[in-house]
C-alpha cells in the first residue's frame, strides 16, 4: 500500500544518530585469521574452476564459517542499522585482481551484483581520474577527489572496499536518512511534504534510447509501511540545465537546504576512516553517504583507490513505483555486463568523449 506521507516519526532501527552509535561495536565485523584462511581457500577454489567476475556466485564461493556472519550483515542492512563495516581482510597478501575477486565473492553473500553505469560495469572504481563533475555532465563525483555531497546510489546496497587510502582526507561520512526524515517532521512538517513530491533528476548522459535525459521521483516515499529515501541534490540541480524541467521553487530549495543542513550536522552523521581491506556496506534506502575531499600521494601507484559494488539482497519484494524508471535503466545496463577493468586509462578515454 502506498502512502503519500507519514503522519508520525518512522520507528525503525535505521533511525540512529551518529552521536549515539559512533562508539558502538555492533556495526563492525572484524575478520580473524581463520576467516582470512577461509577466504584464501575460496579464492583458490574459484581459480581452480576458472571462475572470475561476473561468473562467480555465492554458490561457487563457499564460506562455511564467515558466510553465517555475512548473512547476519545482509539482514541488518535491510532490517537493522542499515550499515556495516567489515574490517580485517588481509588485502596485502593479494594482487589487485585476486583481492577484487574475494571482494566480489563476499559481495555475492550479500546480494546479486548489479551494473553501475551504461557501460555495464559490475565492479566500479572509485579514484581520481583528473576530471571535474561540476563542469562535465558525464562525470561522476567518485571519479574526482572533490568533496561529495550526501547522496545514495541505486539498488538495495552500495559497497566500497579500500585498496589504498589517500595521503590526506577522503573521510567516509554516513547518515541515517530515516533520522533526517523524522527530524524534518518535527522541525518543518511543511517541508517534509515537499520532499514527498516529485523532483526532476539528471541522468547525467546515461539516458537509454527513447528516454528523456532526466527522470522524476520524490526524496521520501512509503510502501507497505516501510520508508524509502532517494536523494542526490547535485543531480537535481544539474537537471535544471534542461529548459523543459520546471525551475526549483523556493520551498523546494528550502527543503533541500534543510536536508543538507541536517546531514552535515555532526550530531547526525558518522565518520569512518578506511584502512586497506576495509569493506563498507550501506543500505541505499535508509543511509546517505558522503566523502570529504582528499589529497593523493604523488606516486600514481599510491593514489586513493576503492572498488565498488551495487547489490540486490532479494529481501524486499517490492520497491516504490517511483524507483521503476531508473531501475529499468539498470536492467538495460545489466544486459551487456563488461568484464572488470583494471587499466583505468580506458575509463578516462570514455569520459573524454
Amino acid at each position: 500500500m502506498y502512502v503519500r506521507s507519514l503522519k508520525a516519526p518512522y520507528t525503525h532501527a535505521s533511525a540512529w544518530r551518529g552521536s549515539d552509535v559512533k562508539n558502538s561495536p555492533e556495526w563492525v565485523l572484524t575478520l580473524d585469521d581463520a576467516d582470512n584462511e577461509e577466504l584464501q581457500a575460496a579464492l583458490a577454489d574459484a581459480r581452480a574452476q576458472n571462475l572470475g567476475i561476473p561468473a562467480l556466485t555465492m554458490k561457487n564461493f563457499s564460506l562455511p564459517r564467515l558466510g553465517k556472519r555475512l548473512a547476519a550483515v545482509k539482514h541488518d542492512l535491510i532490517h537493522g542499522l542499515g550499515f556495516r563495516l567489515v574490517r580485517g581482510f588481509d588485502i596485502a597478501r593479494y594482487e589487485l585482481k585476486d583481492a577484487a575477486l574475494i571482494y566480489w565473492g563476499i559481495g555475492a553473500h550479500i546480494g546479486i551484483h548489479g551494473a553501475q553505469n551504461a557501460q555495464g560495469d559490475l565492479l566500479g572504481h572509485v579514484t581520481d581520474l583528473g576530471v571535474d563533475y561540476s563542469t562535465n555532465s558525464n562525470v561522476r563525483g567518485y571519479q574526482t577527489r572533490l568533496k561529495l555531497p550526501f547522496h545514495n546510489d541505486a539498488m538495495d546496497v552500495v559497497s566500497l572496499m579500500c585498496v589504498q587510502p589517500a595521503l590526506k582526507g577522503g573521510l567516509s561520512r554516513v547518515v541515517s536518512s530515516t533520522a533526517i526524515h523524522n527530524e524534518i517532521m518535527i522541525r518543518r512538517p511543511d517541508l517534509l511534504n515537499v520532499l514527498y513530491e516529485d523532483f526532476f533528476i539528471d541522468r547525467r548522459g546515461e539516458a537509454p534510447v527513447g528516454k528523456k535525459p532526466y527522470y522524476a521521483g520524490p526524496m521520501f516515499s512509503v510502501l507497505n509501511d516501510r520508508l524509502f529515501c532517494r536523494y542526490n541534490r547535485s543531480y537535481i540541480e544539474s537537471a535544471q540545465r534542461f529548459v523543459e524541467v520546471p525551475r526549483l521553487t523556493p520551498l523546494q530549495l528550502e527543503a533541500l537546504d534543510l536536508m543538507d543542513q541536517l546531514c552535515n550536522d555532526p550530531n547526525f552523521h558518522l565518520d569512518m576512516i578506511f584502512e586497506p581491506g576495509d569493506m563498507q556496506f550501506l543500505c541505499n534506502y535508509t543511509i546517505l553517504h558522503s566523502r570529504t575531499d582528499y589529497v593523493d600521494y604523488p606516486e600514481k601507484e599510491l593514489r586513493r583507490y576503492l572498488l565498488r559494488l551495487w547489490l540486490d539482497t532479494g529481501l524486499l519484494e517490492r520497491l516504490p513505483a517511483s524507483f521503476e524508471e531508473r531501475f529499468e535503466d539498470m536492467k538495460l545496463w545489466q544486459a551487456n555486463p563488461r568484464p572488470p577493468l583494471f587499466d583505468l586509462s580506458s575509463v578516462r578515454a570514455e569520459l573524454a568523449h
